[in-house]
């Protein structure tokens, strides 16, 4: 097999601490690869008025698999605050990279992985008696990953032609004298094109894997329109596949159900935005952020990332204290794209003895307060749960 190259996206943060973590795991188990340094995050909106630099969008472009570490991502005043002086007032307007990445190379179809590990202290348990219940949950979440709220088609103040748009709707009636700079507007927008595509590969990947439902968890008794159009599609796809059920929920129930009885779930499908709060529901049954991954998959290009964010306070530390898992992870994901999943079945069975055996665990893992302190009080570092996940390899 040729020798593949992987676009490396260390970003901000702890994303430069945990990604060569990753490379570590990738280089013990054999995996092939060069890796090329690709520039992205904070420093380049200070620096250059662009977190997502053009030469980065070029090596992805070329290469078509990327692996991500973390971004600092901050509200618009503050980033027009910390752009270098010399580019304010030029007109540059910040904008999250990976969501600009997202949508330059249509990477539609983000799947959040959420599995328990036996044993790990973080799991979700409940009372049972004198004892307790840890249910096995094992739920995959399907989020478009390319419309709805995040499509970034919004304004404040919003323009006499969209204004007029929005008055042909009775409903808009009310907001018809606000004035303008006190109006905003975010819009929520699916095309059935995209629905269609995230429940067929939803559906695709409930019958490879064994999953018996696939859930829609939308809110289709409000939102009717958008989450209607992805339920219609959902019926229509499910016709192919009768051996996977079709279940319907409504986002605010899910979060509900989910801590009632996440063990009935399977794979969820949901637009952006709910995607994106029921998959850090479920990652919270499952051990938090230092266990949760995800892929961004396109026709052609893929990017794998850990869903936790840069927490920049950690970068610093040494040694490191933050939890490498969900980056490597992410990085097993990487390996089922790529066709090797031998390999990443060994990097995961490895990660499930070592959190089992429990003799190395994190500062998340052991509930303690993040921090120089962490080490003192029996925490591993980021290297040495790296070190033990290698040593069963």
């Amino acid at each position: 097999m040729a020798k593949r190259t992987v676009v490396t996206m260390p970003g901000d943060g702890i994303g430069k601490v945990v990604l060569p973590e990753s490379l570590r795991v990738l280089e013990k188990i054999g995996f092939e690869a060069d890796y090329v340094h690709a520039d992205i995050g904070w420093d380049f909106w200070i620096s250059e008025g662009n977190a997502l630099p053009e030469r980065t969008i070029n090596l992805l472009e070329e290469h078509r698999v990327g692996l991500f570490g973390a971004i600092t991502s901050k509200p618009k005043d503050k980033a027009a605050a910390e752009i270098s002086p010399e580019l304010k007032d030029k007109g540059f307007v910040y904008y999250s990279p990976i969501v600009g990445m997202r949508q330059h190379f249509n990477l539609d179809l983000c799947i959040r992985p959420c599995r328990s590990f036996p044993g790990n202290p973080l799991n979700f348990i409940r009372r049972k008696g004198e004892s307790f219940d840890e249910p096995v949950v094992d739920v995959v979440i399907f989020r478009q990953n390319t419309e709805g709220l995040y499509a970034g088609v919004e304004w404040t103040n919003p323009p006499d032609g969209v204004r007029a748009a929005l008055a042909t709707h009775k409903k808009f009636a009310k907001f018809a004298d606000v004035p303008g700079e006190n109006l905003a507007v975010s819009t929520r927008i699916f095309t059935r094109d995209a629905c269609r595509r995230i429940c067929e590969e939803a559906f695709k990947y409930a019958k490879k894997f064994g999953y018996k439902s696939v859930t829609i968890c939308e809110k289709p008794n409000v939102i009717r329109e958008t989450s209607g159009m992805m339920e219609f599609e959902a019926k229509k796809v499910a016709e192919s596949y009768p051996d996977v059920a079709l279940w319907s929920t409504n986002i605010d129930a899910q979060m509900m159900w989910l801590t009632k009885n996440p063990q009935d779930y399977g794979v969820i499908v949901a637009g952006n935005m709910f995607g994106d709060i029921v998959s850090d529901g479920f990652a919270g049954l499952v051990g938090g952020l230092g266990f949760a991954n995800s892929a961004n998959i396109g026709a052609d290009c893929a990017v794998f990332e850990p869903t936790h964010g840069s927490a920049p306070k950690y970068e610093g530390l040494s040694p490191s204290i933050v939890n490498p898992i969900a980056m490597i992870l992410s990085a097993c994901m990487m390996l089922d794209y790529l066709d090797e999943t031998e390999k990443a079945v060994a990097i995961r069975d490895a990660i499930s003895e070592v959190v089992a055996d429990g003799s190395v665990r994190c500062y998340d893992m052991m509930k303690l307060r993040g921090g120089p302190e962490a080490i003192k009080q029996g925490a591993a570092t980021t290297q040495q749960m790296t070190d033990a996940i290698i040593a069963r390899l």
